[in-house]
């Protein structure tokens, strides 16, 4: 038995494990999952341990999402929930990347940015959720703006960071062979500040399907959040848990988008096989 081998195979030291059983362990797991789950609220129903309401099993739960996509009241909560993180997210990315990447850069701008941001940053978002309303109003820009604001902070400080850890060998190495400042920023730094950044990205996407749903909680009258809290208001559990497993779902694509782009856009990192 080669002790090599064998760990490459089973994915331990950062080896990757075959794609084809890569997937069997995640089926296999939301497999289990569903078992665990079934299992419970049986055993509520079987025992009378309490009201079987407050736990609905899986099939119920997925019958209910199925019910809403059949009669089209989903498709449109799914469409205004995306809308604003799309929105949201992708001006909280903008804000960080142009104000990040200066101040990772620069000294002069980091000095600058950093005590403001780390003023707001401790600030929670559910706290600036009601200046928002008084500010804005009650209506799509406010909810857009809780997003930006809830997203730009993680953003901001991965993309100084990253940018701030360039190895200066790089920075020499190409400033050597001639590379101008303009040049040497988008040739040199960005790329090798990209995989950091790309984390960025991703803990953005999480954070903007988290927050939305609190936005969505007030002044909202269609989105996943909305249907998460009419069901509160109803007691329908299993419209509750519906809608929360389909946001949940929403996140890992969104997700699980950032992954596939940034290994198209680091193929330079793997070596060829």
């Amino acid at each position: 038995m080669n002790t090599v081998t064998d760990l490459v195979e089973w994915g331990l030291h950062g080896a990757p494990l075959p794609r084809g059983r890569a997937w069997v362990l995640r089926a296999g797991a939301v497999v289990a999952f569903l078992l665990v789950w079934s299992l419970a609220s049986g055993l509520v129903v079987l025992g009378n341990l309490f009201n079987p309401i407050f736990l609905a099993g899986p099939w119920r739960v997925l019958g209910k999402v199925a019910e809403l996509a059949a009669t089209g009241q989903l498709w449109g909560h799914v469409a205004a929930t995306l809308e604003r993180v799309v929105v949201g997210f992708a001006t909280g990315a903008l804000l960080a990347l142009a104000l990040g990447l200066p101040a990772g850069h620069f000294p002069v701008v980091r000095n600058l940015l950093e005590p403001i941001v780390e003023i707001l940053r401790p600030i929670p978002p559910l706290a600036m959720l009601p200046l928002f309303i008084v500010w804005v109003g009650i209506g799509e820009t406010s909810k857009i703006a809780f997003i930006t604001y809830a997203t730009f902070f993680p953003m901001f400080l991965t993309t100084v960071h990253a940018v701030g850890r360039v190895d200066p060998l790089l920075l020499r190495a190409a400033a050597s062979l001639g590379a101008r400042r303009t040049p040497l920023f988008f040739r040199v730094v960005l790329p090798a500040a990209l995989p950091e950044l790309l984390t960025g990205i991703r803990l953005g996407v999480a954070l903007s399907f988290f927050v939305i749903v609190i936005s969505e909680f007030i002044g909202a009258e269609e989105g996943l959040g909305y249907l998460i809290n009419d069901g509160r208001n109803f007691f329908l559990v299993d419209q509750m848990l519906g809608a929360a497993i389909v946001l949940g779902l929403l996140g890992y694509a969104g997700n699980a988008l950032v992954v596939r782009l940034g290994r198209r856009w680091l193929r330079w990192e793997r070596p060829p096989a």
